[in-house]
């Protein structure tokens, strides 16, 4: 009896306490927030900017308070505009603006009404995403929207609905968001009055973020997988190995990777392994050749990164389709400077373990971007130079009116007993050997290979890694120079005429152009015998006749690969030598080439990796050398 009267109290006791929250809800949140802007030095304003198709582009829109006929600064980014205008909860725009994509001391200094948008189909933006979405009514987009259309109707609505501008708008980005300042040059706004495009992707093909010259960076997939899977970039890609060598090498082709993972759920993904050669689907999508194409309308600044580990290709692509229409030399820039993808809005006074003895980056933000921006956008005189460029070696800058500065080239022919030099060599012909293994295939960065990342230099100053960590291997021709006596300096693209033979019916061939350091170097002693890379890169086989048109090749018969390395603008100091290495995998960032032909690298099994006898010829009247862009 008194346990029954005792539960009895116990329920009517909960009845009560649950009446009682029901009548106020337990819940220390407000209704709605009410954020506290006070003593801010701009207003935040969002808007969901109505596009021609009735798709709401979600824009996030920073004004300076106070501001008066102040020009707007745009950025399209698939990247979250949220975050990106979010980096600090500060009344200080400056910190508001510390990070991707804003060159924070330029656009706070000017005083610039900042806009960033997300791009249709990312974060808050309505409609599809599409990679790279193609120009609107061909064959990759039979819609009638892509990002120029896109771009124009965001700028009209800005210009219409901000009476703090004057009326005049530039955009700016970097990567993915330096695409978007090219696509707006197609059919530009007449309000849009300067465009730069920084380390902008441009062709996918040919050496920016998908391929190089035919072989696949594989070690992006991850970055395929996340930015399409989802619209917020929330479901992340699973490594199951640390070391990305294992990882690779454990799966086979990329193609098994990226079916382990699920990547045939992904359109772009399904598209890349459906066209590995430069076909149609990558020829009309390349940048270069669609604004070529183009009325020169809207002055352009190109923005390139010497040691650009994403795009290196594409800023000097688009710089030689557009120069040409510019008949005042008044329209198109370029600034090449020595940094990292991305680095020009960052720290800028080392790239990876290589000093350049001042911030380049501020020093370029402060006296070329800012009153480039200034004199298109608010009419101030400004003087900068049709093309300002990092001279490593002097770690100077430069003002010159065109690039390529060098007007000559001078051969460097690789020699028999592992030397390199300005004259060809004598005798008959030889050869220098290897063997490629691709079960041992050659790394691109000491091992561990970690995933693709910005938190330290494993990533970002890749290609300024000593090759002394590959130099001693086998399967590496390293030639070397002998000590120069007096400086080389090259300014534009070095061009490889490569001769070889492989025993196997493919072959890639990866060439170096390499600084190497006096073996003891004062002050700087972690730079003693150092060997930097000035210009590399890779070249499959198989495109050796034609980039659309695979073919096997030859075996055991000497064929000639003729192929452009990344530019460069470097001075090998006296006291230096040069080294050229040739290897034949860069793994894991590039896969493997099997070294048998099969219609489709993707899709390559186990028992198509063979090992390949490879034969560079070094003397004769083949004798294979870099063509070197000197400067006199």
């Amino acid at each position: 009896m008194m346990r029954w009267k005792f539960l009895t109290a116990v329920a009517c006791a909960a009845s009560v306490t649950t009446s009682a929250v029901g009548a106020v809800p337990y819940d220390e949140r407000p209704a709605k927030i009410r954020p506290v802007i006070e003593g801010f030095g701009y207003e935040r304003r969002t808007v969901e900017v109505a596009a021609r198709d009735g798709v709401r582009l979600h824009t996030i829109i920073l004004i300076p308070k106070g501001a008066r006929d102040a020009p707007i600064l745009l950025t399209r980014t698939p990247y979250n505009a949220e975050d990106l205008t979010s980096h600090a909860h500060s009344g200080n725009l400056a910190a508001v603006l510390d990070g991707y994509d804003n060159a924070s001391d330029v656009i706070v200094d000017g005083g610039y009404i900042r806009v960033v948008q997300d791009i249709r189909g990312k974060y808050k933006s309505g409609g599809t995403y599409v990679m790279n979405r193609p120009l609107a009514g061909g064959a990759l987009n039979p819609t009638n929207v892509d990002d120029a259309t896109d771009t124009y109707d965001t700028i009209d609505w800005l210009v219409k609905h901000l009476p703090e501008s004057n009326g005049k708008v530039g955009m700016l980005g970097i990567s993915y968001d330096g695409f978007e300042p090219l696509m707006a040059l197609v059919h530009p706004h007449p309000a849009l009055k300067v465009s730069v495009p920084m380390n902008p992707m441009v062709d996918g093909w040919r050496g920016d973020d998908w391929f190089h010259n035919g072989a696949f960076r594989q070690m992006n997939i991850d970055y395929v997988w996340e930015q399409v899977a989802t619209k917020d970039n929330s479901d992340k890609f699973n490594w199951n190995h640390y070391d990305m060598y294992d990882a690779f090498l454990e799966t086979g082709s990329a193609g098994e990777m990226g079916r382990r993972h699920g990547l045939e759920q992904i359109g772009f993904w399904n598209k890349l392994t459906a066209h590995p050669a430069y076909d149609a689907f990558w020829q009309q999508q390349a940048m270069d050749k669609i604004v070529a194409e183009q009325p020169l309308k809207v002055p352009v600044m190109l923005v390139h990164s010497l040691w650009d580990q994403e795009d290196i290709y594409g800023a000097t692509a688009v710089y030689r389709a557009l120069k040409p229409k510019d008949a005042d030399n008044n329209m198109v820039y370029l600034t090449m400077g020595p940094w990292h993808h991305g680095q020009e809005i960052g720290e800028g006074s080392r790239t990876g373990e290589v000093r350049w003895d001042q911030d380049a980056a501020k020093w370029w933000r402060g006296h070329v971007l800012a009153p480039f921006l200034a004199h298109y956008l608010k009419g101030t005189p400004m003087d900068v130079a049709p093309v300002t460029a990092f001279q490593s070696g002097t770690n100077e800058w430069q003002r010159l009116p065109a690039w390529p500065a060098a007007r000559t080239t001078q051969k460097l022919y690789l020699k028999p007993g592992m030397a390199l030099g300005f004259t060809p060599a004598t005798g008959p012909a030889q050869t220098a050997d290897y063997v490629s293994d691709p079960a041992h295939p050659v790394t691109f960065v000491p091992r561990p290979v970690r995933i693709v990342g910005y938190d330290d230099d494993h990533w970002t100053g890749w290609l300024t890694t000593d090759q002394r960590n590959v130099a001693a291997r086998p399967d590496v021709l390293s030639f070397t120079s002998d000590v120069l006596d007096r400086p080389v300096t090259i300014a534009g693209e070095p061009r490889v005429h490569l001769t070889a033979a492989t025993s196997g019916t493919d072959s890639d061939w990866v060439v170096k152009l390499i600084d190497v350091y006096p073996d003891q170097v004062p002050i700087d002693h972690g730079m003693s015998g150092y060997q930097l890379p000035i210009s590399m890169d890779i070249f499959r086989g198989r495109y050796r006749t034609s980039l659309s048109q695979p073919a096997a090749l030859q075996s055991n018969v000497s064929l000639p690969y003729d192929f452009a390395l990344p530019t460069a603008n470097h001075v090998f100091r006296a006291g230096h030598r040069i080294m050229v290495q040739v290897q034949s995998s860069w793994f894991p960032l590039y896969d493997r080439n099997p070294q048998s032909f099969v219609p489709n690298i993707f899709f390559a099994k186990a028992k198509d990796y063979v090992k390949a006898t490879q034969r560079v010829v070094i003397a004769g009247t083949n004798e294979s050398y870099i063509d070197l862009p000197v400067a006199q």
